[in-house]
């Protein structure tokens, strides 16, 4: 009634994509833990460790990358996305510390979803930064970061975000909130 040989075939294909599935998780997994390594760093002004942590990412990447070249189906995997956006939001962040700038950044297999939720979440790191300004009585500092963040949700606001992409901006406009009670509660106490 069923072919063998096909199903011997369908067999084998399922097992070998499970098992490159299972490499692009671990991959993706250690490469994503990296870049929150590398976001903590940057909280601690600890620069070195950042690039470290980063470099550990890419190299992390580069692995998955020879992965997906032998089963390219496994771009979409969600754990290989959300590896790719944390690794961008790492890097946009460490760019913004460095150069207070946010600008593109080239990376293979990251499109336009991957910076946005990057972006999103950028929001959030500022806003932490911010908040240490506040303690550390910057006070110049507090009000640059909350209009760093008001700039980027300006822009995503201009953007018609659907499904996962409009939580990421809505967790955004939150990050502009508080982000906004910060410079008002700095500005309070500075008079």
């Amino acid at each position: 009634m069923l072919d063998q040989e096909f199903m011997k075939t369908l067999r084998e294909k399922n097992a070998v994509h499970g098992k490159l599935r299972r490499e692009i998780i671990k991959l993706a997994g250690d490469a994503q833990s990296s870049a929150k390594k590398a976001i903590f760093a940057l909280h601690r002004d600890d620069r070195e460790g950042t690039d470290a942590r980063l470099a550990e990412a890419e190299a992390g990447f580069a692995a998955a990358r020879a992965v997906i070249e032998r089963s390219p189906e496994l771009v979409k995997e969600g754990s290989y996305r959300a590896a790719l956006e944390e690794f961008m939001e790492a890097t946009l962040y460490r760019n913004f510390v460095r150069d207070g700038r946010v600008d593109p950044v080239d990376f293979p297999d990251a499109d336009y979803e991957t910076f946005i939720g990057a972006l999103s979440d950028l929001t959030g790191e500022i806003q932490r930064r911010q908040v240490k300004a506040a303690i550390e009585g910057r006070v110049d500092e507090v009000a640059r970061y909350k209009e760093a963040v008001e700039a980027i949700v300006g822009e995503l606001l201009n953007m018609d975000l659907e499904g996962y992409l409009r939580n990421k901006f809505d967790q955004a406009k939150n990050s502009l909130r508080r982000a906004e009670d910060v410079l008002y509660d700095t500005s309070i106490r500075g008079k």
